[in-house]
């Protein structure tokens, strides 16, 4: 469970740029990127805390911005918060999230990188609704000008955020067909506490497919534990 603090008011980020002097900085803080995230749930609010804590400058992005002043986090609208980002995260339910981003609009999201996090599931969490294909797929096609990067997608908020607090290593996968934007998303990925060691780079878009369906198995494997918060490691054969 995230917790809450004390809430801020709307940050105007085109008329009033946030005041970024006495934020943390990341250790290359040269890198430090603007970053807006679409979706105000528990996976859009704890990786805004978590990049923001590492210096990034956040901004989450909202349908109804006025009705979320209580996050303790800065929010605007969809098309202000794209406008803000140099990245933009995907962090709404995938069967909604085409959609969404097509409200944003194919020239406000052109020459940004989107960081796919969303899983299309039905509503009792039973079957996927991109059985065929994947959410990150479908963002590619309808904006080819936009790199698209899956990641994080195989785990929970807590596990997004924390992987030094599981019982052990494991594994984050990133798919996409930009090999730029794979390696922007990697130097993100260490600020949220996965170093490269943790992070496995599988293929091109397609292989999102292979993330995404996995959540039939993060399901089960939930069941089976009684916590959502887990992840898997890739295990190599031993060198002979």
């Amino acid at each position: 469970m995230i917790r809450r603090t004390e809430p801020r008011p709307l940050v105007p980020v085109r008329s009033r740029p946030p005041d970024r002097s006495a934020a943390p900085r990341p250790a290359d803080s040269v890198l430090a990127m603007r970053i807006g995230l679409l979706g105000t749930g528990n996976v859009g609010r704890a990786l805004a805390r978590g990049w923001s804590a590492a210096g990034h400058d956040v901004l989450l992005g909202s349908r109804s911005p006025g009705e979320r002043t209580d996050l303790g986090l800065p929010v605007a609208g969809l098309r202000e918060m794209a406008g803000h980002a140099e990245v933009l995260v995907n962090a709404t339910p995938g069967n909604v999230s085409v959609q969404l981003l097509r409200s944003i609009g194919a020239p406000a999201l052109s020459g940004r990188i989107v960081i796919d996090v969303g899983v299309g599931l039905t509503d009792d969490y039973t079957e996927l609704s991109h059985p065929n294909s994947s959410l990150a797929e479908q963002i590619q096609a309808a904006f080819p000008a936009t790199p698209v990067v899956k990641t994080l997608c195989t785990m929970d908020s807590t596990a997004m955020t924390d992987p030094g607090g599981l019982a052990g290593p494991s594994t984050v996968f990133l798919s996409g067909d930009d090999a730029e934007a794979k390696r922007t998303t990697g130097r993100l990925l260490t600020h949220l506490g996965w170093p490269p060691s943790a992070q496995l780079d599988i293929g091109g878009i397609t292989t999102a497919r292979g993330q995404e369906h996995f959540a039939l198995l993060f399901m089960g494997i939930a069941g089976g534990l009684g916590s959502h918060t887990f992840n898997i490691n890739v295990v190599p054969r031993a060198a002979a």
